[in-house]
């Protein structure tokens, strides 16, 4: 099976995730809630697993430390003004329009799975054992991500069927991302070694800003430590996947 044939079935599984809301038609919003959060520290570990255990190292085999850092900080703070400009989850004027919010917050998750798609593509270009970290990493992110997205469209007015296929379409932006990921990457081979830091600053952001921050929300010490303990898992879970595959 060739490289691209890898992709596409990674990007494939990636965009069907989207689908995970249906599961909640039979869970009580208490329930949802206890899941969700379980997922959101694996998941925070898994990304940060992904950045410092597969694509850095991956990095630094091919360029210098200085320059990697460089990567970093760019994808660390690219993330954070996209957060900023394209934050259409949260409303804080009192008198925003709920349906609009709603379409904004497809539009922005298009956004992010495109993105999702190209680092897909780059991580298989680089090789194999890295692309299939960096989907694991991916998948477990979207997984609390996907939900989170569906609860905002129900939220929006949209039905439970339409939140899904609407979900779903968007997810498929990703296939587009990795198709333009991996002949981007064909015509400028020299630009991984970039990407690639440049993507695991991304990751770091999402984990360090978006997701650990949701973990310290909870008071309850005994759940904080499951939480601590899942975090770790999602780090050494990816170490995992570079011991089994190797590099």
């Amino acid at each position: 099976m060739n490289t691209l044939a890898y992709i596409l079935i990674a990007t494939a599984i990636v965009s069907i995730i989207s689908l995970v809301g249906v599961i909640t038609f039979g869970f009580r919003e208490k329930t949802l809630k206890k899941m969700l959060l379980f997922l959101v520290a694996f998941s925070a570990g898994g990304l940060m697993g992904a950045a410092f255990i597969h694509m850095l190292p991956e990095a630094l085999a091919t360029n210098s430390a200085t320059n990697v850092g460089i990567y970093i900080i760019i994808g660390f703070s690219l993330f954070y003004i996209i957060e900023r400009v394209l934050h259409w989850r949260h409303c804080h004027d009192t008198k925003c329009r709920v349906h609009t919010f709603t379409y904004m917050s497809l539009i922005g998750d298009g956004i992010h799975n495109f993105i999702d798609g190209v680092t897909i593509a780059i991580s298989f270009l680089a090789g194999i054992p890295l692309g299939v970290a960096t989907t694991i990493a991916i998948i477990a992110h979207e997984i609390p991500h996907e939900m989170g997205n569906f609860a905002v469209l129900v939220h929006g007015g949209f039905g439970k069927i339409k939140a899904l296929l609407w979900n779903f379409l968007s997810a498929i932006v990703a296939i587009v991302g990795a198709l333009f990921g991996f002949f981007l990457s064909e015509i400028l081979g020299k630009s991984i070694p970039i990407i690639l830091p440049f993507a695991a600053g991304g990751f770091i952001y999402v984990s360090a800003s978006d997701l650990i921050p949701e973990l310290h929300n909870e008071s309850n010490v005994k759940k904080s430590f499951h939480y601590f303990i899942l975090f770790i898992v999602g780090i050494a879970f990816m170490w995992l996947v570079k011991a089994v595959f190797g590099q």
